[in-house]
């Protein structure tokens, strides 16, 4: 089926989708944009929320309200707009690092990697982290560092059984899939998942010759694996060994991440960036930074949700 645009004003940098099933609502980040936005697909104006820095994720709490990564800590709010409590700050320079991509794991752990991006300008080094955030306790929550030397942090999800953890730093174009005990946060050695072909020397937008790499990701009840492909203008469904199922092109260059959802689960949508594109990528694109949506024909998962005591 065709993509069809679910927004109209675009985004700088969306992110981070989820689908709340009990609202009917699809939830991202903007995240140059500094927003969590909210839109019923089927009708109804987007709402935007306003944040103090930018949200690399957000995602649902499980006793209501949002949890969300802002680039100098991890906030809660307990109501849409509502005021945001500082839980934790991540062990890093926020002048340096941010918060990108994160979700939830089924036992509301949220996990939160880093993209090393310095406010001032610079070249990204590999100083970024994957983190994990229980804050299922009491207290202060437990913040744990659970990988490394990354400098894009990206493609996170888990296999439906919870025993394969599924990450990518995007530069190296390489998706990594991980042995995981479901209560723990220490990692098996890692597996290619798949790896995609590196950028050529000069390669510039509207060539061809690059089929992107790999950035925000999702897993459907059938263990496959959804992945944007960052100007690649596409996303791929991977099976649990890496084959390719399936290539959806895309109506824009920088397809950022998707996620499943809609009343039966079987609506694939997908954030996209327009920041930072030449003018003519725009115009080849003029709905970059839209959230777009088609069907499919394998459902996805019910979003995980932040576990917060009190």
């Amino acid at each position: 089926m065709p993509w069809r645009a679910i927004t109209t004003e675009p985004d700088q940098l969306g992110e981070s989708p989820f689908w709340a099933a009990e609202e009917g609502r699809l939830y991202w980040v903007d995240i140059a944009g500094r927003a969590l936005l909210r839109v019923a697909p089927e009708g109804g104006a987007v709402q935007r929320w306003p944040l103090p820095g930018e949200p690399g994720c957000a995602a649902p709490v499980r006793t209501g309200g949002f949890v969300m990564a802002l680039r100098d800590g991890i906030y809660r709010a307990r109501s849409w707009g509502g005021a945001l409590e500082c839980l934790a700050r991540l062990p890093y320079d926020p002048a340096t690092q941010r918060a990108n991509d994160g979700k939830c794991d089924a036992l509301g752990r949220l996990w939160v990697g880093t993209v090393h991006e310095p406010q001032g300008g610079g070249p990204r080094q590999p100083l970024a982290a994957l983190y994990c955030v229980d804050a299922r306790e009491p207290g202060a929550p437990r913040v744990d560092q659970v990988l490394q030397g990354a400098t894009t942090s990206n493609g996170l999800a888990w296999s439906p059984d919870q025993r394969t953890l599924y990450w990518a730093d995007t530069p190296t174009h390489r998706i990594a899939a991980f042995a995981l005990e479901p209560a723990a946060t220490a990692l098996g050695a890692p597996r290619t998942l798949h790896a995609f072909a590196p950028k050529p020397p000069g390669w510039h937008s509207g060539q061809a010759g690059y089929g992107g790499r790999p950035d925000g990701a999702c897993v459907d009840a059938e263990g496959a694996y959804w992945c944007a492909l960052y100007e690649g203008a596409r996303v791929v469904r991977l099976s649990p060994g890496g084959e390719v199922l399936a290539e959806l092109p895309l109506p824009a260059q920088c397809p950022t991440m998707p996620c499943l959802g809609g009343p039966d689960g079987r609506t694939l949508f997908v954030t996209t960036a327009r920041q930072g594109r030449p003018a003519e990528e725009l115009l080849r694109y003029p709905q970059s930074g839209c959230v777009f949506a088609t069907r499919v024909a394998v459902p996805g998962l019910p979003v995980a949700a932040f576990a917060a005591a009190g």
